[in-house]
């Protein structure tokens, strides 16, 4: 038996693939990482729900290789030879995206243009104002709770205020917020109510765009629309969702992921009574670390290859595992944590389709306003719960915590003043 067929005996065996869920991917996907690339290398077979077979890219090298050859490695999830046995109601459906015109599964010249569009349209947002609305909301926020003397930082905080954000600039109603976050959160998670979350996210866009249509104002919706690239409303409409989506959830994590660490690692104590030298540390360490996108699906192979000692074929997955290759010891030979301001992770994607500057930007500026807000407001903030009880939410793709309660010495509502 060659060496190849061998692979091909091991890979084409259900039960010899790793599964991309269970208890110790949402405790200790680091542990689960390192046994994979010791038993399978940089590149390993795994498996999700429904016995959908794919491939997960652990090693860093080869991560750069995959995001950075868009034709080998194409965005287009049309080359996939699976779909022909996916279910339509198949829960992790929405993550992946059939037919579907939106900029994630655009290629080529086209998609050199959507990303400019949506660039133009995000990076004209002033930063001042991207600040004050951040601070705004997280004071009002922080108000429904601060006189009780505890709090869930997840549930009643961080999952509730990148949504508020990203809507006042995309032009909706302060009022439509928690409706979106709420289909978002289903959508990502990749459960039983995956679809719902999809349509609800869907009909929003649809109507925000025809009321942008009829009366256009100074917001991300109406630049967008006003671009003369000629994209459809449709396309437009997958575009926001897929903004709307990436720019909250991965945000809410890192702002839950970042007070987590500074609750529970005393290196990061200062920041709690006072100082916010640590703050922008933490955040980056977190990206590291404990980067919100685990992985991302995903890549299709657009011919035979080989990839990290794997023979690849024409129209196979292949997983981005941001998370995995950030911890490659191959690149991180210390095995150090990185609070330096060291920027080479992967936790923003690579190559043509990574997040946008723009978006980077305005996630950075929420997140890091969220956790000095945060500290500002609430004194001796501690956690209310032993750390090694916190627990994540149960999705392959972003890792969150379910909630972080603390507690600290009651304080006044600030009632709409300015801190």
């Amino acid at each position: 038996m060659t060496a190849e067929t061998a692979e091909t005996a091991e890979t084409a065996d259900g039960p010899a693939r790793v599964p991309l869920s269970g208890a110790e991917f949402q405790t200790e996907p680091a542990v689960l990482y390192r046994r994979m690339r010791q038993e399978h290398g940089t590149v390993a077979p795994v498996v999700l729900d429904g016995d959908v077979p794919a491939w997960l890219v652990l090693g860093y090298h080869e991560l750069h290789q995959v995001t950075g050859d868009p034709v080998l490695f194409s965005r287009d999830s049309d080359l996939w030879s699976e779909w022909d046995r996916i279910p339509e109601d198949w829960p992790l459906r929405p993550m992946i995206g059939h037919k579907q015109p939106s900029i994630l599964y655009t290629v080529g010249e086209r998609h050199r243009e959507r990303a400019a569009m949506v660039s133009n349209a995000l990076g004209a947002v002033a930063p001042t104002e991207l600040r004050l609305h951040a601070e705004r909301f997280a004071d009002e926020l922080i108000d429904a709770f601060c006189a009780r003397g505890s709090a869930d930082l997840v549930g009643d905080y961080a999952m509730l205020l990148p949504v508020r954000v990203l809507a006042r600039l995309y032009g909706f109603s302060d009022g439509q917020g928690p409706g979106l976050v709420s289909a978002m959160n289903d959508m990502i998670d990749g459960q039983d109510r995956a679809m719902a979350g999809m349509m609800h996210l869907g009909a929003s866009m649809q109507s925000l765009l025809a009321d942008k249509h009829a009366v256009p104002g100074d917001d991300v919706v109406s630049r967008m629309l006003a671009d003369t690239s000629g994209f459809t409303d449709e396309e437009v409409a997958q575009d926001l969702m897929v903004m709307m989506a990436a720019g909250h959830q991965p945000t809410a994590d890192w702002i839950g992921n970042s007070l987590r660490l500074m609750l529970t690692d005393n290196r990061f104590a200062a920041s709690l009574f006072g100082g916010r030298n640590s703050v922008a540390e933490a955040m980056n360490e977190v990206l590291w670390e404990d980067t919100p996108t685990q992985n991302v699906a995903g890549r299709w192979a657009s011919r035979d290859t080989r990839l990290g000692n794997r023979h690849i074929r024409a129209g196979d997955m292949l997983l981005l595992g941001l998370a995995a290759a950030n911890s490659d010891p191959r690149v991180r030979t210390d095995g150090a944590a990185l609070t330096g301001g060291n920027n080479a992770f992967f936790s923003f994607g690579h190559g043509e389709h990574r997040c946008p500057f723009p978006a980077q930007e305005i996630a950075e500026v929420v997140a890091r306003t969220a956790i000095e807000v945060v500290l500002d407001r609430l004194p001796d903030i501690d956690l209310d719960t032993p750390a090694e009880t916190l627990s994540r939410r149960p999705s392959p793709w972003l890792r969150g915590l379910t909630e972080l309660p603390v507690r600290f010495t009651p304080t006044p509502t600030l009632g709409g003043t300015t801190r």
